[in-house]
């Protein structure tokens, strides 16, 4: 079992101040898998200083030597990509091969995107042909904080991290104290390529103690947080006082529409996608709805998918889902099963309790609900698990009201072979983004909700921006 107490703070490996040992739980067996140290204040003083110390020299660092710098991240990566992925399978329960493929790959991706994006700043511009003396011109908001969540691990700390530094900010990172182990190498990657010291910081905590203490801080200028809607609202209430820029990326409850002209591919594109991770992510399309003269069919069609997906260790190779993060997520979405059971909704497989053969892990059975109504806990709370809810709907306003009556707004999905329709849908759905017949997002899009979804853009040019500051200057000499 390896042991990591220390954080990162400065440019170097430190100790805590006071030791709080927290034990990180391999979900596919129970067992701990490593040990850390959470953070107390002071230590997360120390890293808020050796951010503000190291802020005026990287701010003023030429935007093309902060990008050269970031490019050796990636080196770094690419030396460690297997370690990385088993890290996040052992910490988090992500099936190894989905980690290698989906997981690990996210800091890649994400990276590569910000960089071409970040070639396109206009640092200092003119206003615009009515004003060519008056100037704008952007620099980094300043020590930001950056909270990060257990589920997409590494997805969420590249989307915010490397923009951040990107921009010319410094930062503390504060991992989910569930998957630390990925941010760990992260800050390594950082320090083998040669990051200054003060720009990238990690001190390992809980939200209650290091997230609220950078939440509350008077030299952290801003707050990037992704989790769940609760915690975005206690963040956003201790980020108040010092009127810090808080950036909220948080829970979902997307709507699947799908209309009888959909592709037959659809169907089990919308199991697979709401199965991956099982089910823990924000924009899993939990919610199906079905037009009614498929719907029946639909229904038989999802019940044989879901029975068939296999669920498995984390670190065996194969195509299967792994466990839940810890024993709290299990019971609660144990408990929203129930619920849906109490609440007349018609169980189509899965269920409550541990797959077959599994005494051991937190494993939940693929389940899903039909003929679920409106207003049932199951439609309007999100579970995070592998549990989808099915819905008829009789027309197309019908789905429109049924999709947009949740205090969510994170991401939809629309499954139509009618060009026209899925444009006017597109239109009217509420949620940051609405992905079409099972086709991604492009390149350089961002990530971001709208409603209790939080309204922060990750991702590409808007990722960088979230982390600059404008600033408008008249009679500016332009050379």
């Amino acid at each position: 079992m390896k042991f990591r107490r220390e954080f990162y703070i400065n440019g170097t490996w430190v100790k805590p101040h006071k030791a709080r040992d927290w034990e990180v739980i391999d979900p596919s067996t129970e067992e701990p898998c490593t040990v850390i140290s959470l953070g107390d204040q002071e230590d997360t003083n120390d890293a808020v200083s050796a951010a503000k110390a190291a802020l005026p020299k990287w701010a003023a660092t030429p935007p093309s030597q902060r990008a050269a710098i970031i490019k050796k991240v990636l080196e770094q990566y690419e030396l460690r990509r297997q370690e990385f992925a088993e890290s996040i399978s052992l910490e988090m329960g992500a099936p190894i091969d989905f980690s290698l493929a989906e997981q690990a790959t996210c800091l890649p991706w994400h990276t590569q995107n910000y960089l071409n994006a970040f070639e396109q700043i206009k640092w200092i511009r003119p206003l615009g042909p009515q004003a060519p003396k008056t100037a704008v011109t952007l620099e980094p908001i300043g020590v930001v904080g950056l909270i990060t969540p257990w589920n997409w691990p590494v997805n969420q700390i590249v989307l915010k991290a490397v923009p951040a530094m990107l921009a010319g900010c410094t930062c503390v990172l504060k991992p989910s104290e569930e998957a630390p182990l990925n941010a760990i190498l992260f800050a390594e990657f950082c320090h083998d390529a040669g990051v200054p010291p003060g720009v990238f910081n990690l001190v390992n905590g809980d939200g209650a103690g290091v997230g609220t203490q950078l939440s509350e801080h008077p030299d952290v200028e801003m707050i990037s947080f992704t989790g769940s809607t609760r915690a975005g609202k206690a963040i956003s209430r201790a980020a108040a006082e010092t009127l810090k820029r808080v950036a909220l990326e948080l829970g979902g409850k997307g709507a699947n529409l799908v209309f009888a002209d959909a592709d037959h591919r659809s169907i089990k594109w919308s199991v697979d996608r709401m199965m991956e991770n099982s089910g823990q992510s924000c924009n899993a399309p939990s919610r199906m709805l079905v037009e009614r003269s498929i719907y029946e069919q639909t229904v038989e069609q999802v019940a044989a998918l879901t029975e068939a997906i296999k669920v498995g260790p984390a670190l065996e190779p194969g195509a299967h889902i792994g466990p839940l993060v810890n024993k709290r997520q299990w019971d609660q979405v144990q408990n929203y099963i129930q619920k849906g059971i109490d609440e007349g909704a018609r169980l189509l497989c899965g269920g409550p309790g541990r797959p077959e053969d599994f005494n051991r892990g937190f494993y939940v059975k693929p389940t899903v609900f039909a003929d679920v109504k409106p207003g049932m806990t199951i439609e309007r709370e999100e579970i995070f698990g592998p549990v989808m809810v099915m819905i008829p709907f009789d027309h197309e306003e019908d789905a429109i009201r049924i999709a947009n009556d949740t205090p969510y707004g994170l991401t939809n999905y629309v499954q139509t072979s009618d060009a026209n329709r899925a444009n006017r849908l597109a239109l009217s759905l509420k949620s940051g983004m609405i992905e079409m017949n099972g086709k991604s997002r492009g390149a350089g899009s961002f990530f971001g909700g709208m409603k209790q979804s939080g309204r922060a853009r990750e991702g590409g040019i808007w990722g960088i921006e979230e982390y600059l500051e404008s600033k408008i200057i008249s009679d500016y000499r332009f050379g």
